[in-house]
């Protein structure tokens, strides 16, 4: 199928096509819905709307975060949503996906508080209230890329992602580093928690390391094979954690449902002949609730690296996808709606409503309405217009003018590793950036290019 830009001037148009393609999006006919306030784990939440994670390259050589991520993450308060979720913060220098990714540890642990105060106080002088705030605990797997040099640690080979980075077994982590990991995930909530959030994320999705080993079916050892194996990574890690929850602190998790990786490299979420199948995923989720009362959790899809079109439908990218971006939105709603339906008194977000454009804030209104999910984060879109919850809430729809476009340009200034905002929406800030990664790409050899 021709990937079709988006070009629909009326929310009909949008349903008509939404009909020819046999795929169903839920819309609802104003965003009341969003407005509704949330009790999760004694916090209250003012409204339905996050930020969802979204590196933004910025931080100084030994992970602090700069003046650009303060920059952001305020705008992001006064903008009024309910729950800023923290972009991915590694915790040990060999999973940081660049120099430029946050990382903490007991020595900058101080620089991330005196943000996070100024965080809170600018939402709440904005807008009468604190949002609730979520540190992405992370470590990048075969993603890591400390200093700028890629250095993989993966779960086991996989053709398909090795097509994207070059691996071999030496990559291979092992079972001992894995048991280290878990003690290093369980500490990390004491620092999340020391440095002002309110809940830390034992990330799982997106390709990185907790996502790998969930979909290690060919790995031996205490971590592969079995189910039991493949969540034991997380599983235990989400333990040790607990040990620092209390009334003012909590637990969650982003989890990735389904990878959309090809049938000879199967990922997790796919069945042997890889298709989309929930059952693991749906069985993961059930458990969390039912063994460690997570009370809420971020659903999403794909792999940025490797299937980005899955993950965030898209206009422009690295590859043409052979799907419409509806039918991946209709995906990724549908396998949200499931996890819902599988842990009802679990508060599930959900991921990726940015394509929509100005028909984002219907389209998560109606699935709350329809009860698939109870809220959702937007990404791109808190880097176009950080205002758009207030936006929402306040005058009732989003604005048109301040939407994101789909571009992909913020996408080219994390992988150029400079500060990351919207090129088209903030052009004063991050053109600048753009232009320098423009002169230093034709330095590059063309299959460095991207």
């Amino acid at each position: 199928m021709k990937h079709e830009r988006f070009h629909y001037k009326t929310l009909e148009e949008v349903i008509s096509k939404c009909r020819e393609l046999g795929v169903d999006l839920p819309f609802a006919s104003d965003t009341s819905s969003l407005a509704k306030p949330l009790d999760i784990k004694g916090f209250h939440i003012p409204n339905r709307l996050g930020i969802a994670p979204m590196e933004g390259a910025d931080s100084t050589p030994d992970g602090k975060p700069g003046p650009y991520t303060e920059r952001r993450y305020v705008n992001e308060a006064i903008g009024g949503s309910g729950i800023i979720w923290y972009e991915a913060i590694s915790l040990v220098e060999e999973g940081r996906s660049s120099q430029t990714q946050l990382l903490i540890n007991r020595e900058n642990l101080d620089s991330f508080k005196r943000m996070n105060e100024k965080v809170k106080e600018a939402g709440l002088k904005a807008n009468g209230y604190e949002p609730l705030l979520i540190m992405q605990s992370n470590h990048s797997g075969r993603y890591s890329n400390p200093g700028n040099k890629p250095s993989p640690l993966i779960a086991q080979r996989n053709s398909f992602l090795e097509s994207f980075r070059k691996a071999d077994d030496s990559c291979i982590v092992s079972d001992d580093y894995l048991k280290k990991t878990e003690e290093i995930f369980g500490e990390s909530a004491l620092l999340a928690k020391e440095a002002g959030f309110d809940g830390v994320d034992i990330k799982c999705c997106h390709g990185y390391l907790f996502q790998e080993v969930a979909a290690a079916y060919d790995r031996k050892g205490e971590y592969g094979g079995s189910y039991e194996n493949r969540t034991r990574l997380l599983k235990n890690s989400i333990r040790a954690a607990k040990a620092y929850e209390d009334k003012d602190f909590f637990v969650t998790a982003r989890i990735g449902i389904y990878d959309g990786y090809p049938k000879e490299s199967r990922g997790w979420g796919q069945d042997e002949e890889g298709r989309l199948d929930l059952t693991e995923p749906k069985r993961l989720l059930k458990e969390l609730w039912d063994e460690f009362s997570l009370p809420l959790c971020n659903i999403t899809m794909g792999n940025p690296y490797a299937t980005t079109h899955v993950t965030r439908p898209f206009d422009a990218g690295k590859y043409p996808p052979d799907e419409h971006p509806f039918e991946g939105l209709s995906r990724m709603i549908y396998g949200v709606g499931e996890i819902k339906k599988t842990v009802k008194d679990m508060i599930i977000y959900g991921s990726a409503p940015t394509y929509l454009r100005e028909y984002a804030d219907l389209y998560c209104a109606g699935a709350v309405e329809r009860g698939m999910a109870d809220g959702f984060l937007f990404g791109r879109m808190a880097f176009a217009d950080p205002d758009f919850a207030n936006e929402i809430i306040k005058n009732g729809r989003i604005d048109p003018k301040r939407v994101c476009l789909t571009c992909g340009k913020c996408g080219d200034l994390i992988r150029a590793h400079k500060p990351t905002g919207c090129v088209i929406r903030d052009n004063a800030t991050f053109m600048p950036f753009y232009k320098e990664w423009l002169e230093e790409k034709k330095s590059l050899p063309s299959n460095f290019r991207g």
